[in-house]
């Protein structure tokens, strides 16, 4: 991901997300040097993700697929690259969190492996002024370990 794919990133993440990242906050991974990636489609960017990575460990901040292009396998190879990524830094552990009304992420990451490790309360803005929980979910990673 570069500066010049931020429109793009930005059409994706308000068509998927009621509540979607800023400019600002990509901008912001970009400048730390978070591994940002975009998924590139026929007509340009159809998904990104975004990792921080640190003493061990990746966070998977942001991971988005276009609702157009869902339900594809692509989120999962989006997954797939990013801890392949992991792997290379010698990340042992992968975390992330999901929003618990999210139940299709959730399902797409325990099947890669991911098992819920705790909640965040009221972690996610809601509609009309609520909050909604996160779930955390974590899995080791080995080298040779298939995602």
């Amino acid at each position: 991901m570069v500066e010049a794919d931020l429109t793009q990133v930005l059409d994706n993440e308000h068509a998927g997300y009621d509540f979607p990242w800023t400019l600002g906050i990509f901008r912001d991974c970009l400048r730390v040097g978070y591994d940002c990636y975009v998924y590139q489609g026929p007509s340009g960017v159809i998904g990104h993700g975004v990792m921080s990575v640190a003493a061990g460990e990746c966070h998977l901040l942001n991971v988005c697929v276009h609702p157009d292009w869902q339900h594809r396998g692509l989120g999962r190879r989006l997954v797939e690259f990013l801890l392949d990524v992991a792997r290379q830094k010698n990340v042992r552990t992968a975390l992330l969190e999901v929003r618990v009304s999210n139940t299709t992420a959730h399902r797409l990451y325990a099947s890669l492996g991911f098992n819920e490790v705790g909640t965040r309360h009221q972690y996610y803005p809601g509609g009309e002024g609520r909050r909604e929980d996160a779930i955390i979910l974590a899995r080791e990673l080995s080298e040779g370990d298939p995602t």
